[in-house]
């Protein structure tokens, strides 16, 4: 699926006039870019933190399972786009200066919808400037590309540990049941993220809430 999805990009490098380069091949930035994003948990972080980094003070996350479908909403009160630069957000050769400058590696909206429809799903993406933004993406759960969905317990404490003066709120929703968690609250009942006390306790309570 990887290569397929790289190898869709090349008639745009090409008329662009762009080499990727890297560790000696045109495609290893790329290739490097969606290697790290090999599981939908490393996805839907990835995702989130761009919610984060565009200054949103709440973010919500919401991934459903319903065995037919993986389906993933973030919502946040950031500083939203106007239409222009919704447009532009799926342009790979596109981006917000400054706005990642907390991480090396982000997946972008380009790739993402490539993995997207790789895997039988779709992306959109709304926003309304000075309100906020909502990015809902979804999957053919049965579809031989989909990635694993990998840990999500630990993506959500990796999210609630990212840096910053925001509420994030994730839902995760299944035929089996669902549960919801706020950082905030998360944070309150284990006595603070900033120990490794506290994070045990969170990780074991997200733990227990995925496999339960």
């Amino acid at each position: 699926m990887f290569l397929h999805i790289i190898s869709n990009f090349s008639p745009v490098w090409r008329a662009k006039r762009i080499a990727l380069r890297g560790y000696g091949t045109p495609y290893a930035t790329m290739w490097y870019n969606i290697a790290m994003h090999a599981t939908l948990s490393d996805v839907i972080a990835d995702t989130a933190q761009n919610s984060i980094e565009a200054g949103a003070s709440r973010v919500e996350v919401t991934l459903v399972e319903d065995g037919a479908t993986i389906a993933v909403t973030i919502s946040d009160n950031g500083k939203g786009m106007d239409e222009a630069t919704c447009r532009r957000a799926f342009d790979p050769f596109y981006t917000e200066a400054g706005k990642h400058d907390k991480r090396k590696v982000g997946l972008g909206l380009p790739i993402l919808k490539q993995i997207c429809e790789a895997c039988g799903g779709g992306v959109k993406l709304t926003s309304t400037p000075g309100v906020g933004t909502t990015l809902t993406y979804h999957f053919d759960a049965k579809n031989i590309d989909l990635p694993p969905m990998g840990d999500v317990a630990e993506m959500v404490l990796m999210l609630f540990n990212y840096p910053g003066d925001f509420d994030l709120v994730f839902t995760h929703r299944r035929s089996s049941g669902e549960y919801s968690i706020s950082r905030h609250d998360l944070a309150e009942a284990v006595g603070g993220l900033d120990s490794i006390e506290g994070i045990d306790l969170a990780r074991e309570f997200l733990q227990g809430q995925e496999t339960g």
